[in-house]
């Protein structure tokens, strides 16, 4: 019985870091749809946050790519005072990368809703 008890406090534990999760990420960034996306992404810097080999597949045209396993040493190429719209293959690694942004003290940074597996704009390919 005492096994039964162990397993209710950690599935309450993994619950509530969920939860928390989930309300940091939404507070660190706000999530636009691909016409909201489309309409400001041209006057902000576009980030895929995908590996190289992911970007090479295929990226929106005009994005830059700073992977989120190398954006610790390289959020400085981005510049805080302007508008940063990021995106990975399913919008979680672009929710993870707009934390780190905000604790750099970076404001305006937006991701794609769905990330580019929904993405139907313009594309290129290596």
């Amino acid at each position: 019985m005492s096994w039964l008890y162990t397993l209710a406090i950690v599935l309450f534990v993994v619950i509530v870091y969920a939860l928390v999760n989930a309300l940091r990420f939404k507070k660190a960034v706000t999530t636009l749809t691909q016409e909201e996306f489309i309409e400001g992404y041209r006057k902000a810097q576009l980030i895929d946050v995908r590996e190289p080999k992911e970007f090479d597949g295929g990226h929106i045209l005009g994005a830059r790519n700073v992977p989120t396993s190398q954006l610790r040493q390289r959020y400085k190429e981005i510049r805080p005072d302007k508008p940063v719209y990021l995106y990975c293959q399913n919008a979680g690694r672009s929710a993870r990368a707009a934390m780190l942004l905000k604790k750099k003290g970076y404001d305006q940074v937006y991701q794609l809703q769905g990330g580019y597996k929904n993405w139907t704009g313009k594309i290129k390919v290596k």
